[in-house]
């Protein structure tokens, strides 16, 4: 399985590790069939609605670390409009490509961003055009989507 160095420079220096204490938003979402596990933190100017700070805690493959680290680089300073258009397919070509078999991590990665959006949502009793609820386990959205 050949992984671009995007993909591996991630994984190794992966960046926004971490939790937000009092985060606007947090999303934790998962895959049972790999095991991997991804909480995505936000911090949010409830003026603005730009993303000030972003972090992640990622329990998974090195594919999962480098999904998650690439997708908080894309959402920081960015608005929640701006964010809500984070796809999987934005974070894997921003990597560079993922194996076919890795795919799922950057579907993780694009949930635990709405995860984190509907969570802000709700604590503010706000719509976000285009969010939906997010699933906990992305094996449901997986056979949706097979490949």
């Amino acid at each position: 399985m050949a992984y671009s160095e995007k993909v591996k420079d991630h994984y190794k220096n992966p960046r926004n590790v971490g939790e937000i204490e009092n985060a606007s938003g947090v999303g934790t979402v998962g895959n049972a069939k790999c095991g991997d596990i991804m909480r995505m933190y936000l911090d949010i100017d409830d003026n603005t609605h730009i993303i000030k700070d972003c972090k992640f805690k990622t329990f998974g493959c090195g594919a999962a670390v480098a999904t998650s680290s690439m997708a908080t680089e894309l959402v920081k300073g960015k608005t929640i409009e701006e964010a809500m258009k984070v796809t999987n397919k934005a974070v894997m070509e921003a990597l560079d490509g993922l194996p076919p078999i890795k795919v799922h991590c950057s579907l993780l990665a694009e949930q635990a961003i709405h995860a984190a959006l509907w969570d802000y949502a709700e604590k503010h009793n706000i719509k976000i055009e285009g969010l939906e609820k997010p699933v906990n386990d992305i094996e449901e959205l997986e056979e949706d989507e097979e490949l």
